[in-house]
């Protein structure tokens, strides 16, 4: 099984060869850039390319190598930023009309944190509209008649075509998880406030989360350690600490999954659900001890209630100028803001209860595994005018739990498939121990 054909073009091995003087960090953006001159035409991931910018940074970059400074792994790698997070210089519009010409004055502190390690940053990445369900222009590189999932449309499908070798998602329901595993490639929506989001356009505060979308587990963990807040950083290591210190880059010596059951089985396409008892297999035979955890009482609501919190929260923020832009919302966006203005005071505190008790009792149900596993959506790409059943990925950002996912493998018609790990709270560096030990398993298997 192969996943993709530029699955080796990774952050990891093309880092590894700028240190060993292999290519330039020049080299590499002009590579991206001829991908996206290819590509893009067809599957329409970015909103703007700053092509001038990206090779002068590159250069100065490489002047910098020859200096003897490298900044880390990240030093020359190209990155996509979703295009609703402040880039200075460049417009944040969160496909909104009315913002096209919002010209951000500074860099949100994520990307100033990239910029300091190093990365490229190419442009801005298509997003839905305001992130939420309404149908990018973007297109799925494996099928362009498929969907590339939402909202981080442009950034999973600018990995996927090797645009970039990693990019930017935010998620408040499924839009990191989904687009990527539709896209066929890896996944990462951290524990709930550990990636600032100041210089973020928001959704729904208590939902959002940032986080990176790249090629493989390992990718994901060296743009996530340069993204963590440091405010976060004594909780992570804290967690690291209780996980054995095995930190995000060491594969696990063999994994315990707490496989979820319930609404995923009953929402999941059979020949996904197949392909994910057959990769479930797989790790088995690898050493996984795999078994059922049931899910608390408290899920059976969670669909409901966060639903709830997120359609008060999107229309109290759009509140003061919905009317005034009526007719530029796309219907998705439109029927969700009046959707939340009707959430009653009641309705909307009674959900944020749940959602506060919700999370320690799925942590309590994790007691005996080290992460639960499912699939990362319902099933492939569907077709282009959705983005595709959120519901394998709101739980977590209601929980804000961490998850990684990674391609599994392909459906009948060639589509990319993928699984779906979840962490505890601060957890990421055994759920990166975790995520790697079963994508190396997975990937020794289709050999």
């Amino acid at each position: 099984m192969r996943l993709h054909p530029l699955a080796s073009e990774t952050i990891a091995g093309i880092g590894r060869a700028i240190e060993a003087r292999e290519c330039s960090c020049a080299s590499v953006v002009e590579a991206c850039l001829t991908r996206i001159d290819e590509r893009e035409p067809q599957v329409k991931a970015w909103v703007s390319v700053d092509r001038a910018g990206a090779l002068a940074r590159a250069r100065e970059l490489d002047r910098e190598l020859a200096a003897g400074w490298r900044r880390g792994p990240l030093h020359g790698i190209p990155i996509g930023i979703k295009d609703l997070v402040d880039i200075a210089g460049l417009p944040t519009a969160a496909g909104a009309p009315w913002l096209a010409n919002a010209v951000a004055t500074v860099d949100a502190p994520i990307v100033e944190r990239l910029r300091g390690a190093g990365a490229v940053i190419l442009g801005k990445t298509v997003t839905t509209q305001f992130a939420c369900f309404d149908p990018p222009p973007t297109r799925n590189p494996w099928n362009v008649d498929r969907t590339p999932g939402g909202s981080s449309s442009g950034s999973a499908a600018a990995v996927a075509s090797g645009m970039c070798l990693g990019a930017i998602g935010s998620q408040t329901g499924g839009s990191i998880t989904r687009p990527a595993a539709f896209c066929g490639v890896a996944g990462c929506k951290p524990t709930f406030g550990l990636v600032p989001l100041k210089g973020v356009y928001p959704l729904s505060p208590s939902l959002d989360h940032g986080g990176p979308i790249a090629r493989t587990v390992t990718d994901l963990a060296i743009l996530l350690e340069v993204l963590v807040d440091p405010a976060c950083s004594t909780a992570w290591r804290t967690a690291n600490s209780a996980t054995g210190g095995t930190g995000p880059f060491q594969c696990a010596a063999s994994v315990k999954l707490g496989r979820l059951r319930g609404p995923f089985d009953q929402k999941a396409e059979p020949a996904a659900l197949a392909a994910f008892d057959a990769a479930l297999d797989q790790l088995s035979q690898f050493g996984a001890s795999i078994r059922d955890v049931a899910l608390p009482v408290e899920f059976d609501d969670v669909f409901r209630c966060h639903r709830t919190v997120m359609t008060r929260e999107i229309a109290n923020h759009h509140r003061p100028f919905f009317a005034e832009h009526l007719p530029e919302y796309l219907p998705c966006i439109r029927g969700i803001v009046e959707e939340g203005l009707q959430v009653s005071d009641e309705d909307y505190d009674r959900s944020r209860r749940h959602q506060q008790a919700l999370t320690p009792a799925v942590v309590k149900a994790m007691h005996d595994v080290d992460v639960l596993v499912l699939p990362a959506a319902a099933g492939p790409a569907p077709a282009p005018e959705t983005t595709g059943d959120p519901s394998f990925n709101s739980p977590w950002s209601y929980t804000g739990l961490p998850t990684v996912s990674f391609p599994n493998s392909l459906s009948p018609e060639g589509l990319p498939l993928a699984i779906q790990l979840v962490g505890r709270p601060h957890g990421e560096p055994g759920l990166f121990a975790a995520a790697l030990w079963c994508e190396r398993c997975i990937a020794d298997q289709s050999k």
